[in-house]
């Protein structure tokens, strides 16, 4: 069986983007940049991206990335998720990238890799693992395309879009220039990760897969965002849980810890079971997205598990806090969001489950 204990390399990468992300994405920055106008961090994206190389993580060396595997992607996604940074790392690198790393034509790849441009699938991120093939954009005989696409991540600050399209032979994936579609940022519940619809009016597009070859690319990467998705959500419980334990062992009433008192106890320990256990499902998934074993039953076991993890260590969090975890000042409801934001990307937990069971044959 694979050791699914973070190796040496996976330590010292978590150390580089952790360090990082406290220096230049702390609370008090990251609160005030949500309320600006431009809520993602680009700098930030750009020193992550080309200093650190997590824009081409997994991306194999011949085509300009760093050979990586799914178990460094995941550690990354584990510490951003601990920072909720306002980065298009789910959109850019997990998704577009993975569904063009599924085509043949991987000419579109070294950009994205590179960090020279910033990539998006045009897919609804509430959009899971198994949904079949979307049919709202449709590609006419001469490769441009009409459609629109709501609530595709990051899709606001990409340059590149990865557009699945009813093609005149079937399914097909496509690449658009951003600059070519019309792109509105949606008002989002989470808000360190936007969404924003896409509309396409005989856009010019390049063809990079078709047929079953674009179905496949499709499925891929929405299998790889919703098991790297589980190391995100690990982040966001280890975060909930960290801070509180903080909060409460300097908080004091009737002369003692808060802390210490047996029932906030409990429910610390209960969170921190709740984390050991994510943890083991985000790493199992991860290690099975690396080596291609098992992989829909790990990442729907992963997603069942840890999406209702998250909410409830950050729920937790803010009542545990009082009064000071309600406030905006506070980073707690940005956590919350992002879990909850979490809990429908990639398929609610309730279809992961409904997934879970057709793939081990139980009955419905």
């Amino acid at each position: 069986m694979t050791d699914l204990l973070y190796s040496d390399v996976e330590e010292d990468l978590r150390a580089s983007v952790r360090d990082l992300l406290k220096a230049k994405a702390g609370a008090e920055a990251l609160l005030a940049r949500v309320e600006t106008a431009e809520p993602y961090d680009l700098k930030l994206w750009r020193t992550l991206a080309d200093e650190v190389g997590v824009a081409g993580l997994a991306v194999p060396e011949e085509l300009g990335g760093h050979g990586a595997s799914a178990r460094e992607v995941a550690v990354v996604a584990e510490e951003l998720g601990r920072s909720v940074a306002p980065v298009p790392f789910l959109g850019s690198v997990v998704l577009a990238t993975t569904a063009l790393l599924h085509t043949a034509d991987r000419d579109f790849v070294g950009r994205l890799a590179a960090g020279q441009a910033i990539g998006a699938l045009a897919v609804p991120l509430s959009t899971a693992p198994g949904a079949g093939f979307p049919s709202s954009v449709t590609a006419s005989a001469d490769g441009t395309l009409t459609g629109r696409v709501g609530t595709v991540a990051d899709a606001s600050v990409a340059d590149l879009l990865v557009v699945p399209a009813a093609g005149p032979d079937g399914p097909a994936l496509y690449v658009v220039e951003a600059s070519v579609a019309t792109v509105s940022e949606l008002v989002s519940f989470d808000l360190t990760r936007r969404v924003a619809d896409v509309t396409l009016e005989n856009a010019p597009a390049t063809l990079v897969a078709s047929g079953p070859e674009a179905a496949a690319a499709l499925e891929q990467a929405l299998l790889f965002g919703a098991g790297i998705l589980a190391s995100e959500q690990t982040g966001v419980a280890e975060w909930a849980l960290t801070e509180t334990v903080t909060y409460l062992k300097g908080r004091y009433q009737f002369g003692r810890p808060v802390g210490g008192f047996q029932s906030l106890k409990h429910r610390l320990a209960n969170l921190y079971t709740d984390l050991v256990l994510a943890r083991a499902a985000a790493r199992n998934a991860a290690d099975a997205l690396a080596t291609g074993t098992d992989v829909p039953i790990a990442v729907a076991v992963a997603q069942a598990r840890n999406a209702p993890i998250a909410v409830r260590a950050t729920e937790e969090a803010i009542q545990l806090h009082g009064g000071i975890g309600m406030t905006w000042e506070h980073p707690a409801h940005l956590y919350l969001k992002r879990a909850k934001a979490d809990e429908l990307a990639l398929g609610t937990p309730g279809r992961h489950r409904a997934r879970l069971a057709d793939l081990v044959d139980l009955p419905a």
